[in-house]
């Protein structure tokens, strides 16, 4: 009999940062959930979810993950003790997940409509640079790595540049970062003087 035979679950991974995976094929016992994956990375206090053919659904925290290496015929996996979250539990535990995110204006919701307004007082003089070095590399016809780790280096310029209280010690080390070629240190130079 093959070890998948057995996993006749499908359970959601719900990580603490965030990060959501689903349809894994599990088996949930009492305490324990059985996961024959070793693509995904399970840690004490993520949340597993189970969703139940009759429309309920159980929640479990990971205690202790319990990978184990491939061992001959048994596939690489997780043997988890677990614990079975009651409803509020559950809830509260779903709830105090923390959504890591960056830009200017992104946001989750979650559940709810958005019904805010948002202001981002992002210099014009800055737009007109950071799209003047986005030209810039354009122009340069870099190796393709170089092209996009240079976009990323401007996109970082460009969120700290919009934030609230933008470090001018950070843009700078950002901006030398960028390709040597005189016309990107002439722009990164003008945007280290929107500093004062």
């Amino acid at each position: 009999m093959r070890f998948s035979n057995i996993l006749t679950d499908t359970v959601s991974l719900l990580k603490q940062n965030g990060e959501v995976v689903e349809n894994i094929k599990a088996s949930v016992q009492k305490d324990k959930i059985f996961i024959q994956r070793s693509d995904i990375l399970i840690e004490s206090g993520d949340l597993i979810q189970h969703a139940l053919s009759n429309g309920a659904e159980e929640t479990y925290k990971v205690i202790d993950p319990g990978f184990h290496e491939k061992f001959h015929s048994i596939p690489a996996g997780y043997q988890m003790d677990v614990s079975k979250l009651g409803l509020p539990e559950a809830k509260s535990a779903v709830q105090h997940i923390t959504y890591n995110i960056s830009g200017i204006n992104n946001r989750v919701n979650q559940s709810s409509n958005d019904n805010s307004v948002n202001v981002v007082n992002f210099c014009s003089d800055a737009q007109q640079h950071i799209a003047a070095l986005r030209e810039e590399i354009r122009r340069l016809n870099l190796p393709e790595e170089e092209t996009i780790a240079s976009y990323e280096v401007i996109d970082a310029v460009e969120s700290q540049m919009a934030s609230e209280n933008p470090s001018k010690p950070v843009v700078k080390a950002l901006l030398d970062a960028l390709p040597n070629a005189g016309s990107i240190a002439s722009i990164g130079s003008l945007i280290v003087s929107l500093f004062g």
